[in-house]
C-alpha cells in the first residue's frame, strides 16, 4: 500500500468574504493544495456555483460544507444536485431516516457524504443548552458516529478528541474529516475542542479541514506547507 501524502489529506477552508478572495487563496496556494471547502460563509455569494464548477475544472477537489437538513424528500432531492455538480464531499445532518435520505440521493456517483457530530467550537456547557443534559461532547459525538455508521454515511466531522474512539467503533469503516486545528502557539479564538495537526492525524483523523491558521497567515504557503509538514510525520510514523 503507498503512503498516504498529506497534500491528499488537506483541505483548505475558503471563509473568506466574497468569492474574489476565494480565487485569491486558491491561486495564492497553487501546487500547495487542491482541496477546497466552500462552506455558509460563501453559500449565498453572487457566482459560487460558478467558482466550484471552475475548481472542479481546474482539477481541484471541492467539500461541500453546507450542513444540509431538511425532511428526507427535500434532502434526497439536494442531495442529488450537489452530486450533479461534482464536489467529492458533502456535509449532512439529523437522525438515521435523513442519512438515509442522503445516501439514496447520492445513487451511483463518487460523492462522500459526511455527517455532522458536534462542533468543534461547542463544550458540554453550549450542547447541555441544546438539550443534551445527560452527554458530553464526546459522549454525543460517538453516539451520533454510530448511527451515521448504520446508515450508510461514509464519514463524519468530528474533532481530533473523539478520532480514535470513532475510528475503534467502526473498525475504520467511517472516514474522519477533523475541524477546529490549530497549531502549537495559535493564538486563543472560538474553537473550544480543538487539536494541533500532528495530534488530529495520529488520534486517527483522515482529513483535516484548516481555516484562518491558513487563510489569515501573512504568508499562506508557508503556513499551509508547515500544517502538511506536520500531518506528513504524523503519517509517517503511522505507517512505520
Amino acid at each position: 500500500m503507498s503512503a498516504i501524502q498529506a497534500k491528499d489529506r488537506l483541505i483548505v477552508a475558503l471563509d473568506v468574504k466574497d468569492i474574489a478572495a476565494a480565487r485569491d487563496v486558491v491561486n495564492e496556494l497553487d501546487g500547495v493544495a487542491d482541496f477546497f471547502k466552500v462552506g455558509l460563509t460563501l453559500q449565498l455569494a453572487a457566482g459560487v456555483e460558478d467558482f466550484i464548477r471552475e475548481l472542479i475544472k481546474n482539477g481541484k477537489r471541492v467539500f461541500l460544507d453546507y450542513k444540509y437538513y431538511d425532511i428526507s424528500e427535500t434532502l434526497k432531492k439536494t442531495v442529488a444536485r450537489a452530486s450533479e455538480l461534482g464536489v467529492s464531499f458533502l456535509t449532512i445532518h439529523g437522525p438515521s431516516v435523513l442519512i438515509r435520505a442522503a445516501v439514496e440521493g447520492r445513487g451511483t456517483s463518487n460523492l462522500k457524504l459526511f455527517t455532522v457530530t458536534v462542533l468543534t467550537s461547542l463544550d458540554a456547557g453550549d450542547i447541555a443548552e441544546m438539550g443534551y443534559t445527560n452527554h458530553t461532547p464526546e459522549q454525543l459525538v460517538i453516539f451520533r458516529a454510530k448511527k451515521a455508521l448504520d446508515a450508510g454515511c461514509d464519514g463524519v466531522i468530528a474533532s481530533g478528541l473523539e478520532a480514535k474512539q470513532i475510528k475503534e467503533l467502526s473498525t475504520n469503516k467511517l472516514l474522519v474529516i477533523t475541524p477546529g486545528i490549530r497549531p502549537d502557539g495559535y493564538p486563543e479564538d472560538d474553537q473550544k475542542r480543538k487539536t494541533t495537526p500532528h495530534d488530529a492525524v495520529s488520534a486517527g483523523a483522515d482529513y483535516l479541514v484548516v481555516g484562518r491558521p491558513i487563510t489569515g497567515a501573512k504568508d499562506m504557503r508557508a503556513a499551509a506547507q508547515e500544517i502538511l509538514d506536520q500531518m506528513q510525520t504524523a503519517f509517517n510514523e503511522l505507517g512505520s
